[in-house]
């Protein structure tokens, strides 16, 4: 295994790169895009609460290899589009709605008394929510963020349907040509483990101080 890892180093770690590349861009999308569809939830405005709700169930409900696969074969006649790029907004989309549904959970756990004292001292619902409400909804769900993260970038292996470029797409390719269909997966597992591991154990750390001090990092 490690003479098969000498040989295509470059082709594991450039899957490494775009990798990460692709969670990185993920991760700061589906943020966005999770906080703006969970404040569509709780804005007091029937329709953006429907729009939130109806995007929300949707996108959950379907699986991410689906999206995925829009982008790259549906959009991709509409306007040109990579491997990568496809399979990134399609990660992006797809962990923004169990984002959107963690950010709202946070936000209906600060006491409603917070937003209408808030409110009551001159702020729009807006500035409110912007600085009294959401600080203290994302100090409350930092375990879950980061749960959603690590599964962003293990999900990100979706990637390789679409030539996206990623571990598991150069796992394959190295698989077809030496034809070792066991030894470029196990490298490939490291790589994530290598990814993932110290994300779980710095979560499972910070979820215990959370606890230690009452909700304050």
């Amino acid at each position: 295994m490690i003479s098969l890892f000498q040989s295509h180093a470059s082709e594991f770690l450039t899957g490494f790169g775009w990798t990460i590349a692709s969670s990185v861009l993920a991760l700061i999308g589906s943020l966005i895009l999770g906080t703006a569809f969970a404040l569509l939830e709780v804005i007091p405005n029937k329709l953006a609460n429907i729009i939130g709700r109806v995007y929300i169930e949707v996108v959950r409900n379907i699986p991410l290899l689906v999206i995925t696969m829009f982008f790259y074969v549906v959009i991709a006649n509409i306007i040109k589009i990579s491997g990568f790029a496809a399979g990134t907004f399609g990660l992006t989309l797809y962990t923004s709605a169990f984002i959107a549904e963690t950010v709202r959970a946070g936000i209906n756990a600060v006491p409603k008394g917070q937003l209408e004292g808030a409110m009551s001292n001159g702020l729009s619902w807006w500035q409110a929510m912007r600085y009294i409400v959401l600080p203290q909804a994302f100090k409350l769900v930092i375990p879950p963020l980061g749960n959603q993260f690590i599964n962003l970038i293990k999900n990100s292996s979706v990637l390789a349907f679409v030539a996206g470029l990623d571990l598991m797409y150069q796992a394959n390719q190295i698989s077809q040509t030496t034809f070792d269909t066991f030894g470029p997966f196990i490298i490939v597992g490291i790589f994530y483990l290598i990814l993932t591991m110290p994300m779980s154990y710095y979560m499972r750390y910070l979820e215990n101080r959370l606890e230690k001090n009452g909700g304050r990092a």
